[in-house]
């Protein structure tokens, strides 16, 4: 039955993010690998959704509200307007936004250049779609992109390009600076850019979040997604939209149709009441997320790791494992399941363009998780460190 399949579905195996989380469950370890939160979403929100099934919101639903939130929240933060009622799509989550964004502009060997590290989804979507993948490395510890490799990285079949800031698995949020480079290559050359803004709230320091498309001539060649799934702690509901220039949201939303039909009609209506929160929650949610980030990078710092950059956005610390280890990532994760009852991701699956030692060096911790949870992982690591040395018995 293999040779029945089709060639980008022999290409696929399980994703190696859960089959850790899977492993995580049988061996009762803190779960550090997936990106979910273990808290509970807010209450009002949840609130809002058994509201919205007890009054049997239960059929296929297209609530417009989403999309008029959604155009007010990218006038308000970006200065982009959007008009509500061609330029949004709703959709089951950032993913399926991705994907059919993909289906709708990529043809049969058009090329799309992504950043590498990169978040496995895209790769995927991109060579189902029948497009040819175009890796343009980040440079570690910073991840700074070099503008010379990204520019030379285009051809005559570039389509497309992938924007995923915050980023993950790094924590970059790419600089005005960057975004400018990207803006100019894109307009030279006519391409577009689809964007994951999902961690869009979950930026430190006082680091901002820019879109791509709010660049001068850049709203009509930008497609922008993302969801509730991360600012909201609902990532199993699966609401997430696409906005574009009406001519490729309708696209879009065509192919949305074809494939699932609507996202889940109940969490469309809870969407309302999360998408109203005020100014003051995404401001507490930022405090919150950046004290779990600081806790995660200071005990990384006290067991050995390597913690040159530390993240600016998203819920991921990409660390690197000090020259001392004589480890690779998956091996240094396995014991770290094994040993300490902690699970993380090495970081290998992210790289695509495998030209250096590093690809193997790194490993990905979330820090999405309750505080409880983040200082039993503390203690369990912690327990490692061997009380002579004070080295941290795997890194050494």
């Amino acid at each position: 039955m293999e040779k029945k399949l089709s060639s980008v579905a022999k290409t696929l195996s399980p994703s190696p993010i859960q089959q850790l989380s899977y492993l995580a469950q049988e061996c009762d370890a803190i779960n550090l690998a997936e990106g979910f939160p273990d808290f509970p979403a807010p209450s009002s929100v949840k609130e809002a959704a058994i509201s919205a099934i007890n009054s049997d919101f239960n059929q296929y639903r297209h609530v417009q509200g989403i999309c008029e939130f959604v155009a007010r929240k990218m006038k308000q933060l970006q200065g982009i307007d959007v008009d509500p009622s061609t330029d949004v799509v709703i959709c089951c989550g950032q993913s399926e936004a991705f994907a059919a964004a993909s289906f709708a502009i990529i043809d049969p060997g058009d090329e799309v250049i992504l950043f590498d590290p990169s978040y496995e989804t895209y790769d995927t979507c991109i060579r189902l779609a029948g497009g040819v993948p175009v890796y343009v490395a980040l440079d570690p510890p910073h991840w700074t992109l070099s503008q010379d490799r990204f520019e030379k990285s285009f051809s005559e079949k570039t389509k497309a390009l992938v924007l995923n800031s915050p980023h993950n698995p790094t924590g970059k949020v790419f600089s005005t600076d960057d975004l400018r480079i990207i803006a100019a290559a894109c307009k030279k050359r006519d391409v577009f850019a689809i964007t994951d803004e999902v961690y869009e709230h979950l930026t430190y320091d006082d680091t901002p979040h820019v879109s791509l498309a709010s660049l001068p001539e850049m709203q009509r060649r930008t497609i922008i997604t993302s969801s509730l799934s991360k600012t909201f702690s609902v990532t199993g509901w699966r609401i997430g939209w696409a906005v574009a220039p009406s001519r490729i949201a309708s696209a879009i939303r065509n192919i949305h149709i074809k494939i699932t039909d609507s996202a889940p009609a109940p969490f469309q209506e809870a969407a309302l009441s999360a998408l109203a929160s005020p100014p003051s929650y995404f401001d507490s949610l930022r405090r919150e997320y950046t004290s779990k980030r600081d806790a995660m990078v200071n005990l990384l710092i006290r067991i050995g790791f390597k913690t040159v950059f530390i993240p600016r956005g998203s819920v991921f610390v990409f660390a690197e494992l000090p020259p001392s280890c004589p480890l690779s990532d998956c091996e240094f994760v396995e014991k770290l399941i094994k040993e300490a009852g902690v699970v993380a991701v090495p970081g290998s699956g992210f790289f695509h363009c495998r030209n250096g030692e590093y690809c193997r060096r790194y490993i990905r911790f979330a820090f999405c998780k309750s505080h409880h949870t983040l200082a039993s992982a503390s203690e369990k690591m912690m327990g490692l460190v061997d009380d002579e040395t004070g080295h941290f018995r795997l890194l050494f």
